[in-house]
């Protein structure tokens, strides 16, 4: 795959996403509120963040344990 070629399914959430949204709302707030520094606030979303790519790439692609389209269970060797 050349730099240039969409992957098959992006390993985050898209910029779209309402739940990627609530997640940044959240952190925001939590910053504001003084419930959280920016550190906590930012390790907060970015591994949420990263669960919802996650849902959302089981979703693109049921069945695979990754982002490149393999089905569970098959020799990647």
């Amino acid at each position: 795959m050349t730099s240039d070629s969409p992957m098959p399914a992006p390993p985050f959430p898209s910029p779209t996403n309402a739940v990627l949204r609530v997640i940044v709302g959240n952190a925001i707030d939590s910053i504001r509120s003084g419930q959280a520094s920016v550190e906590e606030a930012i390790l907060h979303t970015a591994v949420h963040g990263w669960y919802e790519g996650h849902v959302e790439g089981e979703d693109a692609c049921p069945g695979c344990d990754f982002r490149g389209g393999l089905p569970k269970n098959s020799n990647r060797s």
